[in-house]
């Protein structure tokens, strides 16, 4: 197969550079409506042809047409090297998991990441290094993390639909560029819908309302596709009310219908979990036909064979055949592989030194990681660290000498841990002692002799090295430690078992900065209470260390904020199987008293906001208003104030969350300094779902807007009155 996708790029290249004189087929004429060529390719394929590019290879090396082939890519481009392909490793920009780019509620720089993503996702497909298709990329993840026991919170942006569906909008416009022809990458979101169980997900159905259909679980993905541009997407494993997401009506109806979408994936072997998991068909060939007719155009599944014999047999046709294809090719097309290059400004990214090690890719990975930090407490200014004040540091902790890989992680060019970016940071006047845990008492003589401890700890995201050859038919087997989770295995506890650690630790020095490198919320309590900093990141930056030193010793003022609710007890969430938000899911709707809310996170300086106000005395049901409102720097450093809007519903007459993100913004602000931060707020953004007309309404009902530091910091409010 491989032979086949690089004679394929080597003919394509050719027919291009040979120009309109050497075209052979009507297709290659770039001047042709893009349905015009479709037809012509289609009537060119034999059944054979169509069926084979059903698979993640998408190219017809016979008529010259190139692969745009796959890869994962929700934080960094995917490379680790298959010894069964002969695939070799390639190094590849490392961004923060997606929980800590969510976290730097930055959705400009999320756009920078994609478009960091896609370059190098170009370069490997197009250089002569490589030549190995990848500009279909596997993201952005846009589920919803809407129970910190799932396994897989590791991989999205957070709990809330909006702040997703304006990262996975942003994430995608990144992959794909800006040109108005051509996409430099395609992004394929995933999964759709409602995926966040791993115990069982194989045959597990979420089960909720239409209203929480459309404004939740599916507004990221309508948000990527509408205003984002995307128009692919992979289906989950799991039902919705009973029907598996990959045969699902609503393929058809809504994604393809209605989102126009090109691409629809199924999961890997979820074809087979039809058969073996559901018992809904009676054999592979039966389940294939069933997600073909469904919508599913590329499968990550036994599939060939089973096609061949149900077109022979009469079960699909041609027809059938020639729609899955046509969508597909729309993407051949929009990437331009059967265009002469000449044209396109993606198709120089090939030649020159690789991008992952250019000083533009590096800027971004650093700003990204040091946007994504959370200060989670800081009683008596514990932080920064003086450099000059402090001679001798305590560096502890499982998670303080590594960057953890995690499954959807690439092969970063460099990597820098907590205690080499600290090391680097403070010179070599300063003694830096180090132990990974309290063996021998190792970490408590290393802290007793310290000016300061820092102690690092968190989760393993793959929980442990074999993670590859732990899968069951049920997902992945049990992680060591309960607090653990990932794909396949959800976490049996949200408390830190290495908080037993940070104990002992701050027992024996009481200037004790904890370190949280986590994917997902813990219950840490007593750390809340008696450690003095907390800082939170994320996993699997290739710039974690250095942008974790730059935030300890002050060189970065962090201005990060939480993506999800980190609930005090387990006792506050509702089952896991229960999908049904409204019982106390989200900062929407939660019960009683959380151990840090939505949006937390502070700064080493304050900021006050005041004059808050609207362009306008009331939105039209169909408009859009600028919400304005003054925010001052009141500190003595410079720092970066995330705006947070929300709208609450006093007098609506359909049950609406208590408060819901409607707009943020990020803003850095010198001492002293007062800017006006304005934040259009669309009418859409207030709808509800009206499941008796069948779709979206504005009520013509005063709308309460709140701004503040976090969703349960609240500064100031106003009313809106709402006109139809």
């Amino acid at each position: 197969m491989q032979t086949n996708i690089l004679r394929a790029i080597a003919l394509g290249a050719a027919l291009c550079a040979g120009g309109a004189h050497a075209a052979t087929y009507p297709f290659q004429d770039p001047n042709l409506a893009p349905q015009q060529r479709i037809a012509n390719i289609l009537a060119l394929m034999t059944p054979d042809e169509k069926i084979d590019a059903l698979s993640t290879d998408s190219g017809v090396p016979r008529l010259g047409i190139p692969s745009f082939g796959g890869t994962e890519g929700i934080h960094g481009v995917v490379q680790r090297g298959e010894s069964k392909r002969q695939r070799q490793p390639i190094p590849t920009t490392q961004f923060p998991q997606p929980p800590g780019m969510g976290a730097s509620w930055d959705p400009e720089l999320v756009r920078q990441a994609g478009a960091v993503q896609s370059t190098e996702a170009r370069y490997i497909t197009q250089s002569a290094q490589y030549r190995h298709p990848m500009l279909m990329q596997w993201g952005p993840q846009s589920d919803l993390a809407r129970d910190p026991r799932w396994g897989r919170s590791e991989e999205v942006y957070g709990e809330d639909a909006f702040l997703v569906g304006t990262m996975a909008t942003a994430f995608t416009r990144g992959i794909q560029g800006d040109d108005p022809k051509y996409w430099r990458g395609a992004a394929l979101l995933k999964h759709f819908l409602a995926n966040s169980n791993e115990n069982g997900r194989g045959n597990s159905t979420s089960d909720f309302d239409d209203r929480q259909f459309h404004e939740y679980y599916a507004a990221p993905f309508r948000m990527a596709f509408e205003e984002g541009g995307a128009r692919a997407l992979m289906a989950s494993y799991n039902a919705w009310n009973g029907t598996p997401m990959g045969v699902h009506p609503v393929l058809r109806s809504l994604v393809i219908g209605k989102w126009d979408a090109d691409v629809v994936s199924s999961d890997g072997g979820a074809i087979g979990n039809l058969v073996k998991l559901y018992k809904r068909y009676p054999d592979q060939k039966a389940a294939a036909v069933a997600g073909l007719k469904a919508g599913i155009n590329q499968y990550l599944d036994k599939y060939q064979d089973e096609l061949r014999a149900a077109l022979k047999e009469g079960t699909i046709t041609v027809a059938d055949l020639d729609d899955a294809v046509a969508r597909k090719l729309r993407t051949t097309i929009k990437l331009g592989l059967i265009d002469p290059p000449a044209g396109n400004p993606y198709a120089a990214i090939k030649d020159g030194p690789a991008p992952w090690d250019s000083a533009a890719h590096k800027a971004v990975s650093l700003k990204m990681a040091l946007e994504s930090i959370v200060l989670m407490k800081n009683d008596g200014r514990a932080l920064p660290l003086a450099k000059t004040g402090v001679k001798r540091i305590a560096v502890i902790g499982p998670h303080a000498d590594s960057v953890h890989w995690d499954w959807y992680g690439g092969i970063a060019p460099y990597t820098v841990t907590a205690l080499a970016g600290i090391k680097a940071a403070v010179g070599p006047d300063v003694k830096v002692n180090y132990a990974a845990d309290n063996a021998n008492d190792a970490a408590v003589k290393a802290a007793r002799d310290a000016d300061v401890a820092i102690v690092v700890v968190g989760n393993d995201p793959t929980c442990g090295p074999n993670m590859a050859h732990d899968w069951t038919d049920a997902g992945t087997k049990p992680c060591a430690d309960p607090g653990d989770g990932r794909e396949g295995r959800d976490r049996e506890t949200l408390a830190l078992a290495q908080e037993g650690l940070v104990k002992q630790v701050l027992a024996a020095n009481p200037r004790t900065v904890m370190v949280l490198v986590s994917s997902f919320p813990y219950t840490i309590n007593w750390a809340k209470e008696h450690v003095p900093a907390i800082v939170q990141m994320a996993h699997s930056s290739q710039d974690q260390g250095t942008a974790l030193a730059q935030v300890l010793f002050g060189d970065y003022n962090p201005g990060g904020k939480l993506v999800a609710t980190w609930p005090a007890t387990e006792a506050q969430l509702p089952p896991m199987m229960d999908y049904d938000i409204r019982h106390g899911r989200t900062y929407m709707y939660f019960k009683g008293q959380p151990l840090f809310p939505f949006g937390h996170g502070l700064s080493y300086t304050t900021f006050r906001y005041g004059k808050l106000r609207t362009s306008a005395p009331a939105l039209a049901a169909n408009g859009t208003v600028d919400v304005d409102v003054d925010v001052t720097n009141t500190g003595k450093v410079a720092g970066d104030s995330v705006v947070e809007l929300y709208a609450a519903w006093p007098k609506s007459q359909a049950e609406r969350p208590r408060q819901a993100l409607v707009g943020f913004q990020r803003v850095n602000l010198k001492p002293g300094e007062t800017r006006t931060v304005r934040i259009p707020l669309a009418a859409r953004r207030l709808a509800y779902w009206n499941t008796q007309a069948g779709r979206f309404d504005v009520e013509a009902v005063p709308v309460k807007l709140m701004v503040g530091e976090s969703s349960a910091d609240i500064r100031l409010t106003t009313t809106l009155p709402v006109k139809r």
